[in-house]
């Protein structure tokens, strides 16, 4: 989608918004823009961290990113919020208010990145009166740029995406991410889910280490479902436009209404499909990020 064309598409919504939605063509820029100072810094020698556990992982090339987008975007629409992985983990505070609010996400899949595996991505989405109204995620190595605004479908690289329509849980592809907990009862509770949907007789379960780019391969109709406790709102925020836009369900690990704070999800291409999986998983509690 050209940026005269996400800009044309958002008037209505703009309108209806009072004229505090931003144009989409800017985050479309500051995720593709971003994606390249990714991608030179993916062959590159890294300072890495760790936050939470010694899996949970952050480089300076995060934080630059962060800073970059976070910049850009203030300059442009200085009365707006934000949310954003690296500032959250140095204290700020994650909470979704009726104010314009960016949530982003600079590199998911830093586990990835660190070690030079071209599965990472940016991930921006965007919400007012706490409606996500807009995502855009750009996968940095692919330079494929997903993009979903509420109301006027999902793309990837300007091609309409749709989710595969399946039902079947014995004919899925299912994706998920293993989160940051590495004790064993968290272990143990990640694994039996695993298992519960090898039982279930799913095709496969897959894990890529980019929940992003995890959802956007449901979206785009390349895997059928997703689960995941532990990850995050900034995780989920793009991603949720994009796979609802391509016809998909994104709801709570509870069968309910998805909650982007709770750090849970089940997302599918259908809503029989989604119920099946959230009846079969046991809880992992991580908490809630408006908490922490």
């Amino acid at each position: 989608m050209s940026r005269k064309a996400a800009e044309d598409a958002g008037g209505a919504a703009a309108a209806r918004l009072g004229g505090v939605l931003p144009p989409g063509g800017c985050g479309q820029a500051g995720a593709a823009g971003r994606g390249q100072i990714i991608r030179k810094a993916l062959t590159e020698e890294k300072r890495v961290s760790t936050k939470t556990s010694a899996a949970d992982l952050v480089t300076e090339t995060d934080h630059l990113v962060e800073d970059l987008i976070i910049s850009e975007l203030r300059e442009r629409f200085p009365s707006h919020r934000f949310i954003a992985e690296e500032a959250a983990a140095s204290g700020a505070k994650c909470v979704l208010t009726h104010s314009p609010t960016w949530i982003i996400d600079p590199i998911d899949g830093t586990c990835n990145f660190v070690h030079r595996f071209p599965t990472v991505a940016v991930s921006i989405g965007f919400a007012v009166r706490q409606e996500l109204e807009f995502g855009v995620i750009y996968h940095c190595t692919e330079e494929r740029l997903y993009t979903g605004r509420r109301g006027r479908g999902a793309f990837c690289n300007g091609q309409r995406l749709r989710v595969s329509g399946e039902t079947d849980i014995s004919k899925a592809l299912v994706l998920t991410e293993i989160g940051p907990k590495r004790d064993p009862a968290t272990l143990k509770l990640f694994l039996s889910n695993m298992e519960r949907l090898l039982h279930a007789k799913a095709h496969g379960v897959r894990v890529i280490g980019s929940s992003t780019l995890a959802l956007c391969h449901l979206a785009s109709g390349a895997a059928d479902a997703y689960y995941q406790f532990g990850l995050h709102c900034w995780d989920l925020a793009a991603a949720t436009v994009i796979i609802r836009e391509a016809g998909g369900i994104v709801i709570d690990t509870s069968g309910g209404p998805l909650d982007l704070m709770a750090c849970r999800v089940v997302a599918a291409s259908t809503r029989e499909m989604a119920m099946l999986i959230a009846q079969a998983l046991q809880t992992i509690n991580y908490g809630r990020d408006d908490e922490k």
